[in-house]
């Protein structure tokens, strides 16, 4: 109608209804944005209150649209609107009364309820939008913090793998005094233990020719240092009191190793190379930490022969609690580095989100339709990338979940499938999936632990499969037990290595590749639903793993 033109230019949405039938105007941001639009009456069962109890088998009492046509005043309520597609958007809807006819405005609020959902990350956004010129500074920060998080976990797991798999205390301390000489490019370094309040090297790498029965000792700064339970780092000609100067200066790092609060030894570490250290303090720390237990462990053991079943006991327990230590650990670091990741993604995807939506505005006053055309495609291809970066980020805030430390109902198909979103990269152009998922009940469980489950086996799975491959799914109830298989037709275990894949630190990838905790930590994970995992498997067939939790 003539009369209401005046709304084809609104920015907003705007429709005229008379009655519940007869709609007599729509301008055209309405139609571009509810192009799925038929009729009145579908269009109000896709719109509902954000929040409705349903009370009432009459569906009409619970459309916005419906309650806005039959009331008497003008009427305001925030509404979702889902599309034929599934995908769930929210509106302010106002409405105001002129005679017969219902005036709807409709205005965008999906990213305010979104924001909505964290309101500290509400206000860390709003800082960061007045911060733009410094953001390619801030993820440089973020992308340097992360390699050097990754560098040091996997470091120290690499430490206590090597700590875990020996008794021998010359084997250990070898070990790692490998690892920290190619860590901070030593010419030489050595384990000397403290008797009688001087040192003597017992274990050494870089150099065969140290001698390791003169008493040593150092300066009276390095020791005020030690007796602190500090490390020591400085420039020196002189490794310690009495031996030859060197030619240059040269980096000197001693490291405290001590127990209940008393030195039981020192590692020494000589480099050419002249750096900062800043987080390789922190690795530092935790090596002398674990390598003052392990070489007491050591004594003790040596000592106590004939107590090995007690000691046995002992070393198990530790390792179960340094499993769970370092996968709450691990998992801590990746939920705060997801947090942040995704909200620095968000910052610049909204930007691109707005001048998308503008320029979808613009492109509809071009003359030129070729212009046209190409523009509206570009468009098109940036606003589907824009929900695809959107719905990895959910993907990735959904699959932490470090807050969710009750049990709580899930759908394991739906779990398993998110775990699928996040190791897209995994299986991108390599790996089939094929899924097979049963009509299966809601259980109790925590969602996070098994979607670790999950990563670890279809991650193994991938890896398992050299070129491309497929990997089978299927989820189904047996009597009062849900069981999950996940099969690949990768290269498959060994039978001689069957019986220790759930044993931490036991792994047959290569150096680097594997810290042999994934399959004990799931194995845990599984008994703490009370279920049960186990493992089939061929060379060069292909292996399945097999999950069972109890439902009740």
């Amino acid at each position: 109608m003539k009369k209401f033109d005046f709304f084809k230019q609104f920015p907003t949405p705007v429709i005229v209804i008379k009655d519940y039938d007869n709609v007599v105007f729509k301008n055209n941001t309405f139609c571009r944005i509810f192009n799925q639009f038929t009729d009145i009456k579908r269009f109000a069962h896709k719109v509902t209150f954000e929040f409705c109890p349903m009370d009432s088998e009459n569906a009409d009492l619970y459309s916005p649209i419906f309650q806005a046509i039959t009331s008497k005043e003008n009427f305001f309520a925030r509404i979702s609107y889902t599309n034929n597609s599934g995908q769930i958007f929210y509106y302010d809807m106002i409405t105001a009364k002129r005679g017969t006819y219902t005036i709807f405005f409709f205005t965008d609020v999906s990213s305010d309820i979104l924001l909505k959902d964290n309101e500290k990350e509400q206000q860390i956004y709003r800082e960061k939008l007045k911060k733009l010129e410094n953001e390619n500074d801030e993820l440089q920060k973020i992308r340097q913090n992360a390699q050097t998080q990754a560098f040091k976990i996997a470091l120290i797991n690499k430490v206590s793998n090597i700590i875990r798999e020996s008794m021998d205390i010359s084997v250990i301390l070898n070990s790692v005094l490998k690892e920290l000489s190619l860590m901070f490019g030593c010419f030489k370094s050595y384990y000397a233990e403290r008797k009688n309040g001087s040192f003597t090297i017992i274990e050494s790498y870089g150099e065969n020719n140290i001698n390791k029965e003169i008493p040593i000792k150092f300066d009276n700064i390095v020791m005020s240092k030690l007796e602190n339970q500090e490390i020591s780092i400085g420039y020196s000609l002189s490794e310690y009191i009495g031996a030859t100067p060197f030619k240059q200066s040269v980096l000197k790092i001693v490291v405290p190793i001590y127990h209940l609060q008393k030195i039981t030894g020192v590692l020494v570490l000589l480099s050419y190379q002249k750096r900062e250290l800043n987080e390789e303090i922190e690795i530092l720390d935790a090596v002398s930490s674990q390598l003052g237990n392990a070489i007491i462990r050591a004594e003790l053991y040596n000592k106590n022969v004939q107590n090995v079943k007690e000691l046995k006991l002992a070393l198990d327990e530790l390792k179960e609690t340094q499993i769970q230590l370092i996968n709450s650990e691990k998992m801590a670091s990746l939920g705060q580095l997801v947090a942040g990741i995704a909200h620095e993604i968000n910052t610049p995807v909204a930007s691109i989100k707005s001048n998308n939506s503008m320029l979808s505005k613009l492109i509809s006053k071009l003359e030129d339709n070729d212009i046209k055309e190409m523009f509206k495609q570009i468009n098109d291809i940036d606003k589907e990338a824009i929900e695809r970066i959107s719905k990895i980020v959910t993907s990735l805030k959904k699959f932490v979940r470090l807050d969710e430390a009750e049990l709580q109902e899930a759908n394991i198909n739906n779990e398993i499938d998110l775990t699928l979103e996040i190791i897209r990269h995994e299986t991108k152009n390599k790996v089939e999936i094929e899924k097979h998922y049963g009509e299966i009940p809601l259980i109790k469980c925590y969602p996070n632990m098994l979607n670790q489950v999950f990563t670890n086996i279809l991650v193994n799975a991938c890896q398992a499969i050299e070129k491309t491959g497929k990997i089978t799914i299927s989820t189904e109830m047996k009597e009062k037990n849900l069981e999950i298989k996940i099969k690949d037709n990768g290269k498959g275990i060994p039978k001689e290595n069957l019986q220790n894949i759930f044993t931490a630190g036991f792994t047959t990838k290569g150096v680097g590749v594997g810290t042999g905790l994934g399959l004990a930590i799931s194995q845990k994970i599984i008994d703490k639903h009370n279920g049960k995992i186990s493992v089939i498997s061929e060379v060069g067939i292909g292996s399945e793993f097999i999950i069972t939790i109890p439902c009740e």
